[in-house]
Protein backbone atom coordinates (compact mmCIF):
# COMPACT_ATOMS: atom_id res chain seq x y z
CA UNK A 1 0.00 0.00 0.00
CA UNK A 2 1.45 3.89 -0.66
CA UNK A 3 0.90 5.33 2.40
CA UNK A 4 -1.10 9.61 0.75
CA UNK A 5 -1.34 12.51 3.03
CA UNK A 6 -3.74 14.62 1.44
CA UNK A 7 -3.32 18.63 2.14
CA UNK A 8 -5.42 21.00 1.28
CA UNK A 9 -7.45 24.22 3.03
CA UNK A 10 -10.61 23.81 1.06
CA UNK A 11 -12.44 20.69 3.11
CA UNK A 12 -14.31 19.88 -0.09
CA UNK A 13 -11.80 19.26 -2.71
CA UNK A 14 -9.59 17.41 -0.22
CA UNK A 15 -12.02 14.90 0.92
CA UNK A 16 -12.97 14.31 -2.71
CA UNK A 17 -9.71 13.53 -3.45
CA UNK A 18 -9.37 11.35 -0.18
CA UNK A 19 -12.48 9.90 -1.43
CA UNK A 20 -11.39 9.42 -4.83
CA UNK A 21 -8.10 8.04 -3.94
CA UNK A 22 -9.18 5.70 -1.14
CA UNK A 23 -11.04 3.97 -4.33
CA UNK A 24 -8.01 2.48 -5.64
CA UNK A 25 -6.40 -0.63 -4.08
CA UNK A 26 -2.55 0.32 -3.63
CA UNK A 27 -3.16 3.68 -2.09
CA UNK A 28 -4.25 4.59 1.39
CA UNK A 29 -5.25 7.93 2.86
CA UNK A 30 -3.57 8.20 6.46
CA UNK A 31 -3.88 11.76 7.02
CA UNK A 32 -5.26 14.83 5.48
CA UNK A 33 -4.63 18.26 7.12
CA UNK A 34 -5.57 22.23 6.29
CA UNK A 35 -2.67 23.96 6.12
CA UNK A 36 0.98 23.27 5.33
CA UNK A 37 1.72 24.04 9.22
CA UNK A 38 -0.71 20.93 9.61
CA UNK A 39 0.28 18.79 6.93
CA UNK A 40 3.98 19.13 8.15
CA UNK A 41 2.52 18.25 11.44
CA UNK A 42 0.84 14.96 10.26
CA UNK A 43 3.44 13.61 7.62
CA UNK A 44 6.05 14.24 10.92
CA UNK A 45 3.66 11.63 13.07
CA UNK A 46 2.16 9.28 10.40
CA UNK A 47 5.05 8.83 7.69
CA UNK A 48 3.69 9.24 4.51
CA UNK A 49 4.85 7.59 1.22
CA UNK A 50 3.37 10.76 -0.88
CA UNK A 51 2.33 14.03 0.31
CA UNK A 52 -0.42 15.55 -1.83
CA UNK A 53 -0.44 18.85 -1.28
CA UNK A 54 -2.26 22.24 -2.27
CA UNK A 55 -0.30 24.82 -3.60
CA UNK A 56 -1.76 27.79 -1.52
CA UNK A 57 -2.90 27.69 1.99
CA UNK A 58 -2.13 30.65 3.67
CA UNK A 59 1.25 31.00 6.09
CA UNK A 60 2.96 27.92 4.88
CA UNK A 61 1.95 27.46 1.38
CA UNK A 62 2.47 23.90 0.02
CA UNK A 63 6.24 24.45 -1.60
CA UNK A 64 7.59 25.72 1.84
CA UNK A 65 5.41 22.22 3.74
CA UNK A 66 6.61 20.14 0.84
CA UNK A 67 10.32 21.16 1.53
CA UNK A 68 9.74 20.90 5.25
CA UNK A 69 8.36 17.59 5.02
CA UNK A 70 10.95 16.26 2.51
CA UNK A 71 13.36 17.77 5.13
CA UNK A 72 12.20 15.58 7.97
CA UNK A 73 11.05 12.86 5.83
CA UNK A 74 13.42 12.34 2.80
CA UNK A 75 11.60 9.30 1.46
CA UNK A 76 8.19 10.59 1.30
CA UNK A 77 7.87 12.12 -2.50
CA UNK A 78 5.65 15.30 -2.61
CA UNK A 79 3.40 16.23 -4.92
CA UNK A 80 1.55 19.86 -5.46
CA UNK A 81 -1.96 20.17 -7.25
CA UNK A 82 -2.89 23.69 -7.81
CA UNK A 83 -5.52 25.59 -9.73
CA UNK A 84 -2.48 28.58 -10.56
CA UNK A 85 -0.12 26.42 -12.23
CA UNK A 86 1.97 29.56 -12.98
CA UNK A 87 5.66 28.97 -14.12
CA UNK A 88 7.37 30.59 -11.43
CA UNK A 89 5.57 28.40 -9.54
CA UNK A 90 6.64 25.25 -10.99
CA UNK A 91 10.07 26.23 -11.11
CA UNK A 92 10.03 26.85 -7.29
CA UNK A 93 8.41 24.20 -6.98
CA UNK A 94 10.90 21.56 -8.46
CA UNK A 95 14.06 23.55 -6.42
CA UNK A 96 12.24 22.69 -3.49
CA UNK A 97 12.34 18.62 -4.25
CA UNK A 98 8.84 18.63 -5.31
CA UNK A 99 8.76 15.48 -7.41
CA UNK A 100 5.06 15.73 -8.96
CA UNK A 101 3.10 19.04 -10.24
CA UNK A 102 -0.19 18.88 -11.74
CA UNK A 103 -2.94 21.34 -11.66
CA UNK A 104 -6.34 20.69 -9.85
CA UNK A 105 -8.36 19.91 -13.49
CA UNK A 106 -6.38 16.55 -13.61
CA UNK A 107 -8.90 13.64 -12.98
CA UNK A 108 -8.76 11.29 -10.24
CA UNK A 109 -6.85 8.53 -12.42
CA UNK A 110 -4.25 10.43 -13.51
CA UNK A 111 -3.80 11.55 -10.02
CA UNK A 112 -3.41 7.95 -9.06
CA UNK A 113 -1.01 7.27 -11.54
CA UNK A 114 1.22 10.33 -10.57
CA UNK A 115 1.19 9.20 -6.61
CA UNK A 116 2.25 5.54 -8.27
CA UNK A 117 4.98 7.18 -10.47
CA UNK A 118 6.31 9.74 -7.64
CA UNK A 119 5.93 7.15 -5.14
CA UNK A 120 8.87 4.99 -7.98
CA UNK A 121 11.07 7.43 -7.54
CA UNK A 122 10.21 8.76 -10.90
CA UNK A 123 8.34 12.84 -11.57
CA UNK A 124 5.79 14.24 -13.48
CA UNK A 125 4.74 17.58 -14.63
CA UNK A 126 1.96 18.31 -16.36
CA UNK A 127 2.70 18.67 -19.92
CA UNK A 128 1.43 21.96 -20.83
CA UNK A 129 2.59 23.65 -17.12
CA UNK A 130 6.08 22.18 -18.29
CA UNK A 131 5.62 23.83 -21.65
CA UNK A 132 4.69 27.36 -20.59
CA UNK A 133 7.32 27.13 -18.13
CA UNK A 134 10.04 26.98 -20.52
CA UNK A 135 8.42 29.23 -23.15
CA UNK A 136 7.78 31.92 -20.34
CA UNK A 137 11.49 31.95 -18.96
CA UNK A 138 12.69 33.53 -15.80
CA UNK A 139 9.93 35.77 -14.25
CA UNK A 140 11.66 37.96 -12.26
CA UNK A 141 8.87 38.57 -9.91
CA UNK A 142 8.57 36.52 -6.60
CA UNK A 143 5.36 34.25 -5.72
CA UNK A 144 4.02 36.99 -4.36
CA UNK A 145 4.26 39.49 -6.67
CA UNK A 146 2.61 37.29 -9.03
CA UNK A 147 -0.60 36.75 -6.67
CA UNK A 148 -1.38 40.47 -6.48
CA UNK A 149 -0.49 41.67 -9.64
CA UNK A 150 -2.64 38.36 -10.97
CA UNK A 151 -5.61 39.58 -8.51
CA UNK A 152 -4.87 43.14 -10.02
CA UNK A 153 -5.78 41.96 -13.15
CA UNK A 154 -10.10 42.57 -13.63
CA UNK A 155 -9.27 46.16 -12.18
CA UNK A 156 -9.31 45.61 -9.20
CA UNK A 157 -9.13 48.02 -5.73
CA UNK A 158 -6.09 47.74 -3.49
CA UNK A 159 -8.35 47.08 -0.89
CA UNK A 160 -9.76 44.32 -2.81
CA UNK A 161 -6.98 43.28 -4.00
CA UNK A 162 -5.69 42.88 -0.34
CA UNK A 163 -8.59 40.99 0.86
CA UNK A 164 -8.24 38.61 -2.13
CA UNK A 165 -4.56 37.75 -1.42
CA UNK A 166 -5.04 38.14 2.63
CA UNK A 167 -2.33 40.72 2.57
CA UNK A 168 -2.95 44.30 4.41
CA UNK A 169 -3.34 46.90 2.04
CA UNK A 170 0.03 48.72 2.88
CA UNK A 171 1.77 45.08 2.07
CA UNK A 172 -0.73 44.91 -1.23
CA UNK A 173 0.72 48.28 -2.35
CA UNK A 174 4.15 47.79 -1.55
CA UNK A 175 4.13 44.17 -3.42
CA UNK A 176 2.33 46.12 -6.30
CA UNK A 177 5.07 48.61 -6.78
CA UNK A 178 7.71 46.54 -6.43
CA UNK A 179 6.32 44.08 -9.16
CA UNK A 180 5.91 47.42 -11.48
CA UNK A 181 9.11 48.74 -11.00
CA UNK A 182 10.31 44.98 -12.01
CA UNK A 183 8.51 45.23 -15.10
CA UNK A 184 8.95 48.47 -16.19
CA UNK A 185 5.32 49.52 -15.63
CA UNK A 186 3.92 52.68 -14.76
CA UNK A 187 0.79 50.87 -12.88
CA UNK A 188 -0.13 47.77 -11.33
CA UNK A 189 -2.70 48.08 -14.49
CA UNK A 190 0.44 48.11 -16.57
CA UNK A 191 2.29 45.40 -15.15
CA UNK A 192 -0.52 42.91 -14.71
CA UNK A 193 -0.56 43.20 -18.80
CA UNK A 194 2.94 42.55 -18.94
CA UNK A 195 3.44 39.82 -16.47
CA UNK A 196 0.04 37.82 -18.53
CA UNK A 197 1.83 38.47 -21.82
CA UNK A 198 4.95 36.57 -20.18
CA UNK A 199 3.08 33.78 -18.99
CA UNK A 200 4.12 34.94 -15.62
CA UNK A 201 0.50 35.35 -14.22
Amino acid sequence: MIRVLLADDENLIRTALATMLSLEDDIEIVAQAESGEAAVTAAKEHSPDVAVLDLQMGAVDGIEAAGLICEALPSCAAIIVTSHGRPGYLKKALSAGVRGFLPKTTSASTLAEVVRTVHGGGRYVDPTLAAEAIGAGDSPLTPRESDVLEFAADGASIAEIAVRAHLSPGTTRNYLSSAAAKLGAANRHEASAIARRHGWI
